[in-house]
Formats: C-alpha cells, structure tokens, sequence
C-alpha cells in the first residue's frame, strides 16, 4: 500500500512541476523529456533483470547443491542463536538462516552481483513460511532492511572511482564510511526491532553486536595501514577467495553426501530464468516512476529548496552539494552513481563536497530497488512497515555521512 501511494506521488509531482514549467516558464522540451525518460527507464529494467538471469541461474544452481549437501542446513544451525533473536518467527534451525547469512556477508563484501541471488533465495524461503502471500512478514521486512541499510566492509569500488577522478588519497573516506553505513544498520535493526516488538536488550544481542563493532574496528585499524593500490587488492582478493571456496565447499560437501551435484545445480539454476522473468514488471513500474520524477525537475527543485533554507538558517551549505546523491541513493544504485560522478568531477574528488557523495554512496543502499526486486520476485504487495524502516535506515545513513565527513574533513 505504500508503495502503491509512493509510485502516484511520483507522477502527480512530475505532472505538476512539468505543467508549471511548460505555463510560466515556457519549457516546451519538459513533457517530451518526460516521455522519454519512460522509454529509456522501461529498457533500463528490462536489461536489468535479464542481465541478472545468467548470475541468478549460477547462484541458484550453487544454493540447490548447498540445501542437498546438507551445508546450508549445518549453517543456518550455526547461526540460529543470533539471527533467531532478529527472526524470532522463522523456527530454529530453519535452512534459511544460512541464506540470510550469505546474503549478508556478500553484502558486506560489497559482492552485489552474488548478494541479489542470495537475497531472492532467502526471500523465497521466506515466503514459503509466510501465511499471508500478499503480505509482508516480520521475518521478511528484517531481512530486507538490513539490505537497504547497506553494510559494505569493503567498498572498493567507490575507492577506485575516487582513484580515477584524481583523489590524492583516494582511501581517506573509507573509515567515515565505514562508521556511517555501521550507523545506517544498527539504526534499521533498532527501527525494525520497535515496528515488531524484538527485545534487543539481551546477552546474545549485546554480545553479536559488539563483536561486530570490535569487527568492524579491527578491520579500519588493519585497511587504515595499507596503500591505496594494497587496500584495492586485498578487497578485490579476498573477496574473489570467499566466493569460490564457498562454491567449491559446496561441492565437496555434495561429494561427501554422495548427490549428483551437477544436477542439483541445473535443477536450482532453472529457477534463475523465472526469476528473474517475474521481477521484471516491478522493476519497470518503480524505475519508470523514479525516471520522471527526475525528468520533471523535481530532483533539482528539491535540492534548491533545501540549500536555500540551509542559507536562511545560516548553515554551512558545502553538504547540500551532495544532496543529489543522498536523494538518489533509495531510488537508484545508478543513479547515485552517476550524482556521486558529476560531483566530484564539478567540485573535486578531494573537495568536502566530493568527500560527502563517496560516504553517501556507501552508507546506505537503493531502498526502492530492494523493494520492488525482492517483494516482486515473490509477489508481495502489501510492504507494512518497510518502506518506513527502510527510509529511516537511508536516513540514520545520510546524516551519519553528514556529521562523520564535517569530523573527519570539515
């Protein structure tokens, strides 16, 4: 339901700012723009998700051998202690515990073409246990959460473009991004936590996340040491060693199991195609909305708006030069990309303004993409309080960015 008045939003917005323009300004390319930007955002989805078909296929076929080798089940008993006080609706031990856990650390890894598959494997087990098909479960809201709040331990592809668009240090952002995409999760557990009445306040939940916090220490002190061309291929190797010993630890584990691995992976990766093939009329009816609200001007409007009262306030406005990339970032991965670019190529990639679109870009992730791709594989309409844990994750995100880049470069 709220999606469905976000999507409208969107189009009585562009509708009215495009009218304005064409009738007192007189900006006759607004509506053909408009029109436009339809088409080309209907292609963009649709190369989107068969562009995932190949990927979706590979990880689905290397899940299938995992659930009959028995290693997702060893894993998900693993994990139950910790992840069953997040999703106390989903049973002890269930199988897809060891996909969330995937899920996530392919995330943090900054591993998103292996993290999606993952994600819609996990999504689809939860579905199975969901007694209203049309709508949103506890368990199903959590998990998506923590993936619009954007972990990433490893954010080296923001680094590189940092590299490529003349950074002196290109590596200087990685430990305010680091505490502000830390801020962005804890605040979407807590959030999420309050929606559905989970007890944080606990030996399990108190130890889990102040391990992770020593983790994530632990990880900036030993990255913080290293040169930019070092930290670049660590983050690139260790992340490619993961991938394929999991793979191949799959597969020996089917070996031991005595399956036929080969076709346990055909039979996942059949799904991979289906998949896919679903998501794709959610997929086109979010990026087509998103493309003309940024087609009306409403984007550009939005961010005068702000850095016109941040002036009246008499604030300091250098953060408002980023505003386009935190905008963008629920709506666009691409997107926010392409901001992320442009301002760092107009102000300079060692600027403050530069500095804050590459923390905003790794704070937090696309929000509404994440909706429409794992609520659509599985056919969910009704979100509950998604949407509103999700935004304030973006939000807990923007504004850690914000308060770490003026501590760290201000």
């Amino acid at each position: 339901m709220v999606l469905n008045y976000i999507w409208i939003a969107f189009f009585l917005i562009a509708f009215v700012i495009a009218t304005g323009k064409l009738l007192f300004m007189g900006d006759t390319e607004v509506f053909p723009a408009i029109i436009n930007s339809t088409f080309e955002t209907s292609r963009t989805a649709f190369e989107i998700s068969i562009g995932l078909t190949g990927v979706l296929s590979l990880w689905m076929g290397v899940m299938k051998i995992g659930e009959r080798s028995g290693a997702v089940g060893a894993l998900a008993r693993l994990l139950s202690p910790v992840l069953g006080r997040l999703f106390p609706d989903i049973p002890k031990g269930h199988p897809v515990f060891g996909n969330i856990f995937m899920n996530i650390s392919a995330n943090m890894l900054g591993l998103d073409n292996a993290a999606t598959p993952l994600g819609l494997k996990a999504m689809e087990e939860l579905q199975q246990l969901n007694p209203r098909k049309d709508t949103a479960s506890n368990p199903m809201i959590m998990f998506l959460v923590l993936n619009t709040s954007g972990l990433t331990l490893i954010p080296v592809s923001i680094m590189v473009y940092r590299a490529q668009l003349g950074a002196a240090q290109p590596t200087d952002v990685f430990i305010p991004l680091l505490i502000a995409t830390f801020f962005s999760t804890l605040a979407g557990i807590i959030a999420t936590s309050l929606y559905q009445r989970i007890p944080l306040l606990n030996r399990t939940m108190l130890l889990t996340l102040g391990g992770l916090s020593a983790g994530v220490a632990l990880l900036v002190w030993t990255f913080a040491r290293l040169d930019t061309a070092a930290m670049n291929t660590a983050g690139t190797t260790a992340s490619g060693v993961l991938l394929f010993s999991l793979i191949t630890a799959f597969i020996v584990a089917g070996l031991r199991r005595r399956i036929n691995v080969y076709d346990a992976f055909i039979e996942g990766a059949k799904g991979g195609f289906e998949t896919a093939v679903r998501i794709i009329p959610y997929l086109v009816a979010m990026l087509v909305a998103i493309g003309v609200f940024r087609a009306s001007g409403a984007m550009d409007g939005l961010t005068d708006a702000v850095t016109r009262c941040a002036e009246l306030a008499g604030l300091d406005t250098r953060w408002t030069g980023a505003l386009p990339t935190a905008l963008m970032k629920p709506l666009s991965g691409s997107g926010a990309r392409g901001m992320m670019v442009d301002a760092m190529t107009a102000y300079g990639a060692d600027s403050f303004t530069g500095r804050l679109c590459s923390i905003l870009q790794g704070s937090t992730d696309t929000t509404f993409y994440i909706l429409a791709v794992y609520f659509g594989s599985v056919g969910i309409r009704r979100t509950r309080h998604a949407v509103v844990c999700g935004l304030l994750a973006d939000v807990a995100g923007i504004a850690a960015a914000v308060g770490v880049c003026y501590l760290f470069f201000g």
